[in-house]
């Protein structure tokens, strides 16, 4: 009968990053989810009206 080969760093890697990541994700609620979606898109809308003004107000400025 022959022994059980223990199971080799990659197999144990995989293992610990997959249950990691399980974990996290389980303990992410979807409002949380919609909640960061909502803000990145007001803050990218923002920054790009931001760097619209701010580019008119250079234009004006060396006129």
């Amino acid at each position: 009968m022959k022994l059980l080969e223990t199971s080799s760093d990659s197999q144990v890697y995989a293992g610990t990053c997959g249950g990691m990541m399980f974990s996290v994700f389980s303990n992410v609620f979807v409002e949380d989810l919609v909640r960061t979606v909502i803000l990145a898109v007001v803050g990218a809308v923002v920054s790009f009206i931001v760097s619209l003004v701010l580019k008119n107000f250079i234009r004006r400025k060396n006129r």
